[in-house]
């Protein structure tokens, strides 16, 4: 999951054709590694409470964002008049969303997580007109309308009767997605002339050791019992979706501009239910491709504002 917030698009220097090549490659290891992140949470709280995995996750990944806030000179402190904003990232964008993605990925299957997730942009369009006075369009709204419905159908197609359990394993998911939502677009308001890996590297360490801290007191976990595949699975998480995927995604704001990238986040999902229904052995039937090929549709119809290109 993305742990960066988009800046302008500066041009490459290297020749089309392998900047093209290098340009696809990136963002297939971006799709990839956001793709698996959904199948590493559901193996890490096989044996790790989800506030104490969140946690350890952040505290494996703190050190090497430092690393690079180090080589690149970053300043860990947002600015003075900021400091609201560096609470409310740390507790809107890493803490309380990280738990709750945890917490329904104990109930809700991987793939269907990441397809829940993926509704996070519907959110940034829905806000941005509420906060930012843009405008939605016809098509977006359409966009919106036939993604939940899609959504909804997808819920019902895999058999999900929302007992308590599975209900408050979804309605956590599409929090976690709006907090992120909200996130963002708080960010493109008030902390745009903040770099990315100033707005990463503090918050997840402090994130990280509040999510243990409150596991240690309030899971109590026991650390003999956790299996070497968790494990495995947090410091996947740590090291390759967290701080790897950053780098990537960081690598591609260089070449891509935020709208082309930001399909990003309905290519992903595609990745994570494949992954998840191998791993989990489920059959991925005809009806859930359908659906979901109609949902990631839709919520791409919200990024494309036809009206105003049909207007330009």
């Amino acid at each position: 999951m993305p742990t960066a917030i988009a800046t302008d698009a500066l041009p490459t220097r290297r020749k089309p054709w392998l900047a093209g090549l290098m340009t696809s490659l990136l963002f297939l290891i971006v799709c990839l590694s956001w793709g698996t992140t959904w199948l590493g949470i559901k193996i890490a709280v096989e044996s790790v409470p989800p506030l104490t995995a969140a946690g350890l996750r952040f505290l494996i990944a703190f050190p090497l964002f430092l690393s690079f806030a180090a080589l690149r000179r970053e300043p860990l402190l947002f600015p003075r008049q900021s400091r609201w904003f560096f609470v409310f990232v740390t507790l809107s964008y890493f803490s309380l969303p990280y738990y709750l993605l945890n917490y329904g990925e104990l109930h809700v299957s991987s793939g269907l997580t990441a397809l829940l997730f993926s509704c996070m942009p519907v959110f940034i369009l829905i806000f941005s007109a509420l906060f930012l006075r843009e405008k939605i369009y016809t098509s977006q709204v359409l966009g919106i309308a036939i993604g939940f419905a899609s959504l909804f159908m997808i819920i019902r197609s895999q058999g999900l009767h929302l007992d308590h359990a599975e209900l408050f394993g979804v309605l956590a998911i599409l929090a976690a997605a709006i907090m992120h939502a909200l996130c963002y677009v708080v960010t493109k308001k008030h902390g745009s002339a903040i770099s990315v890996i100033t707005y990463n590297t503090l918050p997840i360490g402090i994130a990280g050791l509040m999510l243990f801290a409150v596991g240690l007191g309030v899971e109590t976990p026991v650390f003999s019992d956790v299996s070497p595949r968790s494990w495995a699975a947090l410091f996947y998480l740590g090291l390759v979706a967290s701080v790897g995927g950053f780098i990537v995604y960081f690598m591609l704001l260089k070449r891509l501009s935020p709208i082309i990238l930001s399909f990003v986040f309905i290519i992903f999902p595609v990745f994570a239910v494949v992954i998840g229904a191998w791993y989990e052995g489920q059959v991925i039937s005809s009806e859930l491709i359908g659906y979901s090929a109609v949902l990631l549709a839709g919520f791409a119809l919200t990024k494309l504002p036809v009206e105003k290109w049909l207007k330009a």
